[in-house]
């Protein structure tokens, strides 16, 4: 595992351990207010994730299918990241 995959995968599990601290915090009835300061932190680290993903897609899948002369798989690659930046655009 490359050293960007190795920080993606830190910050899904960071955003997993605070996502568990959530729940408990919830469960327990703490301060909506600290709660809602741990879920941002959720979100940030995930967005942070996503923002590290896409970049290691576009610098390897993506880039190496615009490379081929299939016309076919670049417009699939294509369609994918419109989709992905579509949803992205929903958050």
């Amino acid at each position: 595992m490359d050293a960007k995959n190795q920080a993606t995968l830190v910050n899904l599990k960071k955003a997993r351990s605070h996502l568990d601290r959530i729940v408990k915090m919830t469960e327990d009835g703490e301060y909506c207010i600290d709660i809602m300061q741990q879920n941002l932190a959720v979100i940030g680290l995930l967005k942070s994730a996503h923002q590290m993903m896409m970049e290691g897609h576009l610098n390897s899948c993506f880039s190496n299918a615009m490379k081929t002369t299939n016309e076919e798989r670049k417009q699939k690659m294509v369609q994918e990241i419109l989709t992905v930046s579509k949803l992205v655009s929903k958050t």
